[in-house]
C-alpha cells in the first residue's frame, strides 16, 4: 500500500469508482481508493440500476447526459461488461399538470441536447403492449435511456482506473483523517497511512461518520426505498421466445412508481410517503450488503395503481423485495465540490440517483479538482448551498420530503413545508398578519407575495384528479382554505402580484431582505485585496456603491456583490440570500495569508428593508433628519442615518428599478424600525411587496441573477457586464483570460426577449430559442413584466442573432411563441426614476 498520493477517494461505491476513474483520466495516475469492504457493498449492490435523464436541474441533467453516453464506451474501453439495456424510458402522463412538468422537461433537454419523443396512448401501448392506456393524456420518451448492472458498471469504471495507474485498497478500513500544518492531508487506515493532496469523500451510508473525522456536518442522511421483483410472467416470456425487443422502463409518475423488466418477470419501485431515514449516525463499522426487512403495506396504494396500469404484475407472485438504503439531501440533489472550510477536501455524496450520476459526477469534479474549477455550472449540487442550519433533525424531516416527492409534480413556484419555519426575521408575525405568503431560501422564511385580507380558496371546491400525486398546494389552513396554487402556468396569485407592483410604482412598498448574505471586510489591506479579486473597481469615495463580480480564473461569473466603504478599511458586501456559504467560503480561501484581511459574518445580526417606489423619499424624509434630495443622496450611495431612533445604514440601490434604499439595520432593532415606517406610510398608501414582485420588476429592467444570466458557464461579457468590469485598473481574476476570450469571440450573447403571444404562461428559464426550427439559445429567466404590460424573457443567443428587432421563437410549455430582441431594461431603460 503506498503512503503518498496525489488524491485519496474514500469510499468504493460506483460514486467512489467514477470519481477515482475521472481522475486517472485526467492524467493524474499517482491516485488510490479505499473501500473499508468490498467495491459496491453500500447502496450500490443493490441499487435498480436505473438511468433517468429525467431531470428538471440543469446541472443534474448534464451530469446524467454525460454518464449515460460514458457508458455506451465503456465496455469497448475497458473490456469489462456493464449491462447496459438501452430500452428507452416512458414516462405516463395521466393529468395535465404531469403534462406541462413534461412539455417543461422538454425545453430543458432540448437546450442540452437530449433525445425526449412525445408519445400517443396509442404509441405507447404499441411500445408497451401489456400496458393499459385508459386515462393517459400521453407520455414522453428518452429512447437512449433504459438500464445498467451497477456491480458490472463499478468494476468496469475500477479496471479503467487500474489500466491509467489509479490503485484501489479493498478490506481497508479508515480509521481517521486529519490535516497537516503543511496543509496536506493524512488518511489513516487499519493498513497504514497515506499523505495526499486531495481527499474526496465518496462514501454514500457513511457520509456522515467520514464527515465527522474532519468536523463536517454533511447533510446526507439516507432513507429506506423498496423495489419488488417478481416471478417469470408467460407473457413476457414468450416475447422473448418469439424475438421481441424488451420493453423499456415505464413509469407511471401520476402513480409515483416505475416498472422494467427483471429476468422474464418485472421490478416495481413505488416512492411512497412514510418511508423513513434510516443510518441516523451511520451505519454499523461492520455493515455489508445490508438490507432492512420490508413493509408492503406502505406500498399498498402504488401495487394497486401498478396492477390496473400493468395487469400482468398482478398475475405472479413476488420473488424477492429489496428495502434498502439511498443517501438523501434535503432538496434531493446530490452534493458534489468543496467542503465548506476545508482546502482541498471534497464530496461526492447524497447520490439518490448514483448509478445514474456517478459517471458525470465523477466527470466534473476531476475537472473541479485537475483544473481548479468545473465546466458546467454546478450550482445545483454545490455542497455550500446549505448551512448550518441544516441540522440532523432538520434532515430527517427534509429527506423523507425530498423521496417522497420524487415523482410529485415539481412545479417551480413550489414551496414545501417539512422543517418550516425555520429561520425567521423579527417582522415574520408583522409580515404575516399583512397577508404574506411565504417562500424559503436557505433556510430562511421571506414573503413572496401577499393576500389581500380573509383570501383563500376552499380546497373541497377545486376539482383535483383522483391520482397519488395530485397535490399542487399548500397544507390547508384549519378553515380548509390555501392561499395559492402551484402551476407551470399563471395562477391564482399572479394579479395578487400586479396590485404589489402597481402600488410600488405608483406609491411606496416595503419589502423584508433579511435573507441578504451580508459580511464586513476589515483591515489594512482590505482596499487593495478587493481590488485585486474583483472585476469593478472599488469606489475611492466612500459611501459610494459598487457592483462588483468574482470571476473565475476563465472569465466566467462566480459570485457578485454589493460593496460599500463603511469606514476607513471597513466594506460591507451584500450578496443573494441563498448563496451565503458559498460566498463567504469563497471569499475566505482568497484572503491573504498575512492576516491583513479579515472577514466576518454579519447575515444574522443585520436585517434589511427595501423601501421603493416614487413616495419613499418622502416617507423616509419624515423619519430622518438627513438629507435625502438627489443632489445630497444620489443614486448608488449609502450613508449612515437615523430613522426615528433606529441607526441604519441606507443604501440607495434596489432589485426593482424605482426610487429607493436598502434600509440595513441591527435586527433586534427590526421591529422598531418596522413599525416606524408602516406608520409614516399609512397616509401615503404603502403596501409591502413579496419576491415575485420583485422578480418582475427585475426582469423589466433586465437584471442578472446568479446561476442565471451569471454563472461559471458564461463570460461575463457574455453575460453583459462590461460597464462592471475594467480590464485596465490592473490585475484580478479572470482579467487574461476576458481579454483573449473577447479577442477571439464567445459563442453566447446576453439579450432580452419579449414573447409576442404569450397568454397564460410565461418563460421560466431554460426554454429552448430557435431560428428557422435551429435551436439557437436558451432563456435564463422569464415572466410577465406588470409596469410593461409585457411577457419578457432573459436570454443567451448565437452572438449574431442579438440585435434588436431579431425574430426568435421560444417554446414555452410544448408551445412555440413568437418573440423578438428587444433594448435592454424595457422598463425605464434610462434609468430617470431610479436617479429620480
Amino acid at each position: 500500500m503506498r503512503t503518498h498520493a496525489r488524491v485519496v477517494v474514500i469510499g468504493g461505491g460506483v460514486v467512489g469508482v467514477g470519481t477515482l476513474y475521472h481522475l486517472a483520466r485526467k492524467g493524474w495516475t499517482d491516485v488510490c481508493l479505499i473501500e473499508r469492504k468490498e467495491l459496491t457493498s453500500g447502496s450500490t449492490w443493490h441499487a435498480a440500476g436505473l438511468l433517468p435523464l429525467f431531470n428538471l436541474s440543469y446541472s443534474v441533467g448534464q451530469l446524467h447526459k454525460y454518464s449515460v453516453k460514458l457508458y455506451e464506451s465503456l465496455e469497448a474501453e475497458t473490456g469489462q461488461h456493464v449491462g447496459f439495456r438501452k430500452v428507452s424510458n416512458i414516462r405516463l402522463a395521466r393529468t395535465k399538470d404531469r403534462w406541462d412538468e413534461y412539455m417543461y422537461y422538454k425545453g430543458i433537454a432540448d437546450t442540452i441536447g437530449i433525445r425526449v419523443e412525445v408519445l400517443t396512448p396509442d404509441e405507447v401501448k404499441a411500445i408497451w403492449p401489456l400496458c393499459e392506456t385508459d386515462g393517459l393524456l400521453g407520455a414522453i420518451r428518452h429512447p437512449d435511456d433504459g438500464y445498467i448492472q451497477p456491480a458490472d458498471l463499478t468494476q468496469a469504471m475500477a479496471k479503467g482506473a487500474r489500466q491509467r495507474g489509479a490503485e484501489i485498497y479493498r478490506f481497508t478500513t479508515v480509521t481517521g483523517i486529519e490535516q497537516q500544518p503543511d496543509g496536506l492531508w493524512l488518511v489513516k487506515t487499519d493498513k497504514g497511512d497515506i499523505t495526499c493532496e486531495h481527499v474526496v469523500s465518496a462514501t454514500g451510508n457513511f457520509a456522515r461518520k467520514t464527515g465527522a473525522m474532519v468536523g463536517l456536518d454533511i447533510p446526507v442522511i439516507p432513507v429506506e426505498h423498496q423495489y419488488i421483483v417478481t416471478e417469470p410472467h408467460p407473457a413476457i416470456q414468450a416475447r422473448h421466445a418469439a424475438g421481441l425487443p424488451e420493453m423499456g422502463v415505464l413509469r407511471e409518475s401520476d402513480s409515483a412508481w416505475y416498472m422494467r423488466e427483471e429476468a422474464g418477470g418485472l421490478i416495481l419501485g413505488p416512492y411512497e410517503k412514510g418511508a423513513p431515514c434510516c443510518y441516523m449516525d451511520g451505519p454499523a463499522d461492520d455493515s455489508e450488503y445490508e438490507l432492512f426487512q420490508e413493509d408492503l403495506d406502505r406500498l399498498a396504494p402504488h401495487i394497486e395503481t401498478a396492477m390496473v396500469r400493468v395487469p400482468a404484475f398482478g398475475e405472479v407472485g413476488v420473488k424477492k423485495v429489496y428495502n434498502g438504503a439511498i443517501a438523501y439531501t434535503p432538496d434531493g440533489s446530490p452534493i458534489v465540490g468543496p467542503a465548506p472550510g476545508l482546502k482541498n477536501f471534497w464530496l461526492n455524496e447524497g447520490h439518490s440517483f448514483g448509478v445514474t450520476a456517478s459517471g458525470g459526477a465523477g466527470w466534473q469534479l476531476a475537472e473541479w479538482i485537475v483544473e481548479g474549477e468545473p465546466t458546467i455550472d454546478m450550482g445545483g449540487v454545490d455542497p455550500r448551498r446549505f448551512g448550518p442550519y441544516a441540522s440532523r433533525g432538520y434532515l430527517r424531516e427534509k429527506n423523507e420530503e425530498a423521496y417522497r416527492n420524487v415523482f410529485t409534480p415539481h412545479y417551480p413556484d413550489e414551496e414545501r413545508e417539512a422543517a418550516r419555519p425555520l429561520k425567521t426575521s423579527p417582522c415574520y408575525d408583522r409580515m404575516k398578519a399583512l397577508g404574506a405568503v411565504f417562500g424559503s431560501v436557505y433556510g430562511w422564511e421571506r414573503p413572496n407575495w401577499f393576500a389581500p385580507a380573509g383570501y383563500g380558496i376552499d380546497v373541497a371546491s377545486l376539482d383535483k384528479p383522483d391520482v397519488i400525486t395530485n397535490h399542487n398546494h399548500p397544507t390547508p389552513d384549519a378553515d380548509g382554505t390555501v392561499k395559492e396554487i402551484w402551476s407551470f402556468r399563471r395562477s391564482n396569485y399572479f394579479e395578487h402580484v400586479g396590485n404589489e407592483i402597481r402600488a410600488v410604482t405608483e406609491g411606496v412598498g416595503l419589502q423584508d431582505m433579511t435573507p441578504f448574505a451580508k459580511m464586513l471586510v476589515t483591515g489594512p489591506g482590505a482596499r487593495a485585496w478587493l481590488d485585486r479579486i474583483l472585476a469593478n473597481r472599488i469606489p475611492k469615495q466612500r459611501g459610494r456603491l459598487a457592483l462588483s463580480h468574482l470571476l473565475t480564473p476563465s472569465g466566467g461569473v462566480r459570485a457578485e456583490f454589493t460593496v460599500y466603504e463603511r469606514a476607513a478599511n471597513q466594506f460591507y458586501l451584500v450578496s443573494a440570500g441563498g448563496l451565503e456559504r458559498h460566498d463567504h467560503d469563497v471569499l475566505e480561501r482568497l484572503l491573504p495569508a498575512d492576516g491583513s484581511v479579515n472577514l466576518r459574518p454579519l447575515t444574522t445580526s443585520m436585517g434589511v428593508f427595501v423601501l421603493a417606489g416614487p413616495r419613499s423619499r418622502e416617507l423616509l424624509q419624515s423619519l430622518t433628519d438627513t438629507d435625502l434630495s438627489n443632489a445630497a443622496f444620489p443614486w448608488l450611495t449609502g450613508k449612515a442615518l437615523s430613522v426615528g431612533t433606529v441607526g441604519v445604514d441606507a443604501l440607495r440601490v434596489n432589485f426593482v428599478g424605482e426610487l429607493g434604499w436598502e434600509l440595513h439595520h441591527p435586527i433586534e432593532m427590526q421591529n422598531r424600525l418596522f413599525d416606524l415606517i408602516i406608520e409614516a406610510g399609512k397616509p401615503l398608501g404603502i403596501r409591502p411587496f413579496g419576491i415575485r414582485a420583485m422578480v418582475s420588476m427585475a426582469l423589466e429592467k433586465s437584471y442578472r441573477n446568479m446561476g442565471r444570466e451569471l454563472s461559471i458557464e458564461y463570460s461575463a461579457y457574455e453575460s453583459a457586464l462590461d460597464r462592471f468590469v475594467h480590464p485596465n485598473k490592473g490585475d484580478f481574476i479572470g482579467r487574461d483570460a476576458l481579454v483573449a476570450g473577447r479577442e477571439k469571440g464567445y459563442p453566447n450573447r446576453f439579450v432580452t426577449l419579449e414573447l409576442l403571444d404569450a397568454t397564460d404562461a410565461d418563460a421560466r428559464g431554460s426554454e429552448p430559442i430557435l431560428k428557422d426550427g435551429v435551436l439557437v439559445g436558451r432563456c435564463t429567466s422569464g415572466g410577465y413584466g406588470w409596469r410593461t404590460g409585457k411577457s419578457l424573457a432573459l436570454a443567451m443567443v448565437r452572438p449574431d442573432l442579438g440585435e434588436v428587432g431579431t425574430e426568435l421563437e421560444v417554446t414555452v410549455l410544448g408551445t412555440k411563441h413568437r418573440a423578438v430582441v428587444v433594448p435592454e431594461s424595457p422598463f425605464d431603460p434610462d434609468n430617470l426614476r431610479l436617479r429620480a
